[in-house]
């Protein structure tokens, strides 16, 4: 099977692409992986499908890089909408359906700006706390990070006790001036660091808030910049929005066995 790919990145978080409009695409978990192999296929962190879905503009299907079916990713879901527009599903505006529901986004001067689902609240721990932004984020804030070891700190608590049964991916933040966050994350999945998580920094942004951040929240990751912008509705959070850049890098064409 010879299929052809489009290859996406936000922020240094980085997608194999395919159109499925036609619904001719069907993959298995080891096709999918395969794929996503940095050393025998394309290389990325995930996989999207562009598919159609009757109410909606289409539907992202998302992948982990393991090849099993993702929870919500924000970075795919930009870089998903920035696909969309390229192939003339939409123009400026989009209005799509994920594995979390339904979400709006639009294109403005090459940032897209990708509404996130609703957060009820977060969850105390003693030195951090736990939300779910679309995948379920554990944040820890901490100093130097730049030099943590957020593979082995973050997959200890990645397979802990408390979340190995379904996972949960773990972010590290390190607060700075101007209303910024400098954030790194484990993601499960992937089972390592990546160099940007799109739930992840709205999760990071969310948590920011009870130390008296604000919207729009600044975000540097290994990638790059994002913005969280959002609104705070007693413990919880609305009108939630996730906004980056979105590229496409290159096109191919890959045979499957």
């Amino acid at each position: 099977m010879q299929l052809t790919f489009y290859k996406y990145q936000g922020t240094g978080n980085d997608f194999v692409v395919m159109d499925n409009l036609n619904g001719d695409i069907s993959l298995t978990q080891e096709q999918v992986a395969f794929l996503c192999d940095r050393r025998n296929g394309v290389g990325a962190d995930g996989l999207m499908l562009l598919q159609t879905k009757d109410g909606y503009d289409f539907e992202m299907v998302y992948y982990n890089a393991d090849g099993k079916v993702g929870s919500m990713c924000g970075n795919g879901g930009r870089c998903l909408v920035a696909f969309a527009q390229f192939m003339g599903v939409i123009e400026t505006e989009a209005y799509f359906i994920a594995s979390d529901g339904p979400h709006r986004a639009t294109v403005e001067h090459g940032l897209v700006h990708l509404q996130m689902k609703d957060v009820d609240g977060i969850e105390e721990f003693e030195d951090a706390c736990f939300l779910n932004t679309g995948s379920p984020h554990y944040v820890k804030t901490v100093e130097n990070l730049q030099e943590l070891d957020v593979f082995n700190k973050g997959r200890a608590i990645r397979y802990s006790d408390r979340f190995k049964a379904e996972g949960t991916n773990v972010n590290f933040v390190e607060q700075k001036p101007d209303n910024t966050l400098f954030v790194r994350t484990y993601e499960r999945g992937v089972e390592d660091e990546t160099f940007s998580c799109g739930t992840g920094v709205t999760a990071c942004a969310l948590a920011a808030s009870r130390e008296g951040f604000t919207s729009p929240v600044h975000i540097q990751v290994l990638g790059g910049e994002l913005q969280v912008s959002f609104e705070q509705e007693g413990s919880g959070f609305k009108n939630v929005f996730l906004i980056g850049p979105a590229e496409q890098v290159f096109k191919g064409e890959i045979l499957l066995a």
